[in-house]
């Protein structure tokens, strides 16, 4: 999938913490803080904008279903066999979407039907089958994961290919505090 090597110019935003146009979360944080006195706008205004990111991808991805006739379910088995190199065993499928293996079977079945995937006989193991991406079900899962790659960087893309690093790296130290295994503490202000 090509992108333009450029991003696009954003609105100029002013000095940190003095920002250009307003959006919607900055009228939700000031409509919140004479609520809530000790509410943090930075933190607010962050967490609430992920949180809108990602409906809004999750919107997109699944407008991109609905134009290439695929089920949710559909394009997530896609998705796990394409990730497998294009060709997966139907246990490595149910490992990987956390599905029985009859359940698997179904979506299997179903794919097959519609000429997505093709199951063919191990060429190490006879009592063994693999799923194998169709021509036209890798074009079906590129379509819809291109529609979603081009609205990710068409909304990372105001920003220069410096602040999309540091973006990335901060997002990943807060993934790191989000995935630890400690519990998390009660808030008091």
């Amino acid at each position: 999938m090509a992108h333009p090597e450029e991003p696009r110019t954003p609105s100029e935003p002013g000095p940190p913490g003095e920002p250009g146009p307003r959006d919607w979360t900055d009228e939700h944080v000031a409509r919140w803080q004479p609520v809530l006195p000790d509410l943090d706008p930075v933190i607010e205004g962050a967490v609430t904008r992920m949180k809108k990111l990602s409906v809004h991808l999750r919107r997109v991805r699944e407008q991109s279903l609905v134009d290439f006739d695929l089920e949710r379910h559909e394009f997530d088995t896609l998705h796990k066999i394409a990730g497998r190199g294009g060709s997966a065993a139907p246990s490595e499928l149910a490992q990987d979407l956390d599905l029985a293996p009859a359940s698997v079977s179904g979506r299997l079945d179903a794919l097959e039907k519609r000429g997505f995937v093709r199951r063919t006989p191990s060429t190490t193991d006879r009592r063994r089958v693999v799923v194998e991406l169709t021509a036209e079900g890798r074009e079906t899962w590129l379509g819809a994961m291109g529609v979603l790659g081009h609205e990710e960087y068409r909304l990372l893309g105001v920003l220069a290919p410096g602040e999309r690093t540091v973006l990335n790296d901060l997002l990943r130290r807060v993934m790191i505090a989000a995935e630890s295994t400690e519990p998390p503490r009660p808030w008091h202000g």
